[in-house]
């Protein structure tokens, strides 16, 4: 699984990190999202995709 995020675009909504909150985590200072696993195990798989399809700014792209 490729992770990409456009870490420009993201407004820190932190959808992501409650879909998948093994993988995605938020700056402190500004909810920039942070990627803690640029290769997640297989069983990630369903998270990350749900994490990039709830991102308001669509700033993650996953390719599994």
């Amino acid at each position: 699984m490729q992770i990409s995020i456009d870490f420009d675009k993201c407004c820190g909504a932190g959808q992501c990190v409650l879909a998948a909150p093994d993988v995605f985590d938020q700056r402190d200072e500004d909810g920039i999202v942070v990627l803690l696993d640029d290769n997640p195990p297989a069983d990630q798989a369903e998270n990350v995709v749900q994490a990039a399809a709830v991102c308001p700014a669509a700033v993650i792209q996953v390719q599994l």
